[in-house]
């Protein structure tokens, strides 16, 4: 039986995972300040907060889908199943960055609810069928 992963080790993981997503988000930046002749791009502009949300969804889907893994996941030997353990679908995928943002919207409840849940679920884990766990050791 695999071990579902502890709180502190996801939070480890989007600790660095949210250090990662700074660069690509900032990398993702260059092509709009381009496009604005290297002004700078207004608060208001929808179209960089979409391409914005876009690079970061990306940024978890595509690993979750490949690998169940995104780099601040390996760095902590977690992987993204389904709770059969088969690998996660493009839906699954697309769904739980979508309600992940739920989890963090009432002051990060959805992510603490894992400590009191049996099965250490967040409330996104629960509504896509997925959970995370660590990965066994090589032997």
């Amino acid at each position: 039986m695999t071990e579902r992963c502890s709180f502190l080790r996801r939070m480890g993981a989007v600790f660095y995972d949210s250090l990662l997503l700074i660069s690509v988000l900032l990398f993702a930046t260059i092509p709009a300040l381009l496009l604005n002749h290297g002004e700078a791009i207004a608060p208001e502009n929808q179209v960089y907060k979409i391409w914005l949300w876009l690079v970061a969804s990306l940024y978890f889907v595509i690993p979750w889908k490949r690998k169940g893994q995104t780099l601040g996941m390996q760095s902590w030997k977690i992987r993204l199943v389904q709770e059969s353990g088969k690998p996660v679908t493009w839906v699954q995928a697309w769904m739980r960055v979508l309600l992940a943002l739920v989890s963090w919207l009432p002051l990060g409840l959805g992510f603490i609810w894992s400590l009191f849940d049996k099965k250490r679920q967040t409330w996104h884990d629960r509504w896509t069928g997925t959970k995370l766990i660590v990965e066994e050791k090589k032997t």
